[in-house]
């Protein structure tokens, strides 16, 4: 009987225990944040036995006006099975900043009906930290998978939605940017893009939820998100791209809330589309 996730968080000392288990894959989500600044770089590492998941150029739709659209459910399925990822398959995904693209990757498979997938708290910095095996990045001759896509629509939303939902009492649209970004204070990283916020939506930055590269406990989450959502309200997540806003998704999924979706196109998306109501006055923080 193959192994279920009993929640969507799980510690390096769990994975290491868990390594060689037969169904189990680990995938390395990393991408580079967009504010990083350009380094040399070095023979990548990653946690033993892992497989890289290509955000950015084979689990998005680069044909897309933005980045970071989620691939239609008939795409996934096959790019998911050309990793060798089958129905049976345990999923733990990292990323090497510790928790930022490895939820986005965690929350497209819940998209795609997957639930048996949980981000490893800490990333490839807390498992460096406890010395656990690593090795230099590998090309893998894989076999495909039978993966299949079983879709929830309720976990994504469009700008059409959001838009729409602007004056809906009933939903709350968080926005995961930084709180200079989303009060204009400072600039967005992408110059072709407005600065300012959604009306109606508030600030709840990612960090929020982390502490040292860790998910804080479930016990400081639940006060953080009964903090932002009194009145359990619909949630939508926000960010630049799409990436953040899953990490408030897997803090939620923690936390149990009712009813949350991720705004795919995000800011990006509203920031650069001509005629789209915008807050862009500077407050103080």
């Amino acid at each position: 009987m193959s192994l279920k996730l009993p929640k969507p968080l799980v510690s390096a000392s769990w994975l290491l225990s868990h390594l060689n288990d037969k169904n189990l894959i680990v995938l390395d989500c990393t991408i580079p944040k967009v504010t990083a600044k350009k380094t040399l770089i070095e023979q990548k590492k990653q946690i033993k036995g892992a497989l890289f998941f290509d955000i950015k150029n084979v689990f998005s739709d680069i044909k897309a006006p933005f980045p970071n659209t989620a691939l239609s459910p008939q795409e996934f399925e096959l790019k998911a099975q050309e990793l060798g990822i089958n129905k049976s398959s345990i999923i733990v995904c990292y990323d090497d900043l510790g928790v930022y693209s490895s939820p986005r990757v965690w929350w497209l498979f819940q998209l795609m009906g997957f639930k048996n997938i949980a981000v490893l708290n800490g990333g490839l910095p807390k498992w460096k930290e406890e010395k656990f095996p690593i090795e230099n990045q590998q090309k893998n001759n894989l076999s495909k998978g039978n993966f299949k896509v079983d879709y929830q629509p309720q976990k994504i939303t469009y700008t059409k939605e959001v838009l729409s939902s602007l004056e809906d009492k009933n939903i709350l649209i968080a926005d995961a940017r930084s709180k200079g970004r989303f009060y204009t204070t400072e600039p967005e990283p992408r110059k072709e893009v407005k600065g300012g916020h959604i009306p109606n939506s508030v600030s709840f930055p990612f960090g929020n939820i982390l502490k040292d590269g860790l998910v804080k406990p479930k016990e400081d989450l639940l006060k953080i998100y009964k903090e932002l959502n009194p009145d359990e309200k619909e949630l939508v997540f926000t960010c630049g791209t799409g990436i953040t806003a899953s990490i408030l998704a897997l803090g939620a999924a923690i936390t149990n809330q009712k009813s949350y979706a991720v705004y795919d196109g995000s800011w990006t998306e509203w920031g650069s589309t001509e005629g789209l109501p915008i807050r862009n006055l500077i407050w103080k923080i």
